[in-house]
């Protein structure tokens, strides 16, 4: 198991001799290395990682710890998820990030808190898995691509199913890539995204958002995300 706090990078590579079953992924890093064999099936990946993930969390903490919050972030493939938490992290942009295949996991320790970004990745293989994420956030953040026209429906769909297993979790939606000229506004997204059937019963923010080097100083710099977590997990 890696230690908590650490980076954890995974990879999928394409299961040949199981093709014929579906299950065209494995978790390599973790399976590979990690439990000392061949190549696991998809069958069961989310009850391992779920149960490993838990595992860290149950952890006693040591006297003057600081207090553990989770992030979940997700949103479809190409939405820019990796970008944002490589920016909030470190404060640098890249030019291009590799698809997160499988799940990534960053710490951030500030004023008080120890805050896990965890990304889940957005392919159609691993929407599914999503809902099993739920449980363990404080905050879901949930990053739309504002040009990718062609799937907002399908956004849609995919927030609307999370938001009805946790009618209470607080919820952030990044209007992201408002770099582009062609990017709908964060008041269009929410009209598409049909935000506005949203009850009462949770924190919600609409953020437009954009995480390159350009927008550091700008209204729709990602650095506002990284403030609006701080604000809401140091809540009682």
């Amino acid at each position: 198991m890696a230690p908590a706090g650490a980076f954890r990078h995974l990879a999928l590579a394409l299961g040949a001799a199981v093709a014929a079953l579906g299950s065209l992924l494995c978790i390599a890093w973790k399976v590979y290395f990690h439990r000392g064999g061949t190549c696991a099936g998809w069958d069961g990946w989310w009850e391992r990682e779920l149960r490993e993930l838990r595992e860290q969390q149950s952890r006693e903490p040591p006297d003057g710890a600081l207090d553990w919050r989770q992030v979940l972030v997700l949103g479809l493939d190409g939405a820019g998820k990796s970008s944002v938490l490589h920016y909030i992290c470190s404060r640098t942009a890249k030019e291009t990030m590799a698809p997160t295949q499988g799940f990534k996991s960053a710490r951030l320790c500030t004023e008080g808190l120890e805050m896990e970004l965890l990304e889940v990745g957005g392919n159609q293989n691993l929407r599914s898995y999503w809902p099993h994420y739920l449980s363990q956030a404080h905050v879901l953040v949930f990053v739309v691509d504002s040009v990718d026209r062609s799937r907002l429906v399908t956004a849609r769909r995919e927030l609307h199913a999370l938001l009805a297993e946790e009618p209470r979790l607080p919820l952030v939606v990044l209007a992201n890539k408002q770099d582009k000229s062609d990017a709908l506004s964060a008041e269009e997204l929410r009209d598409e995204l049909a935000l506005h059937t949203l009850g009462g019963q949770r924190d919600f923010f609409l953020l437009p958002t954009s995480a390159t080097w350009a927008s550091l100083s700008t209204a729709t710099s990602v650095l506002h995300l990284r403030s609006l977590l701080v604000t809401l997990l140091s809540q009682p």
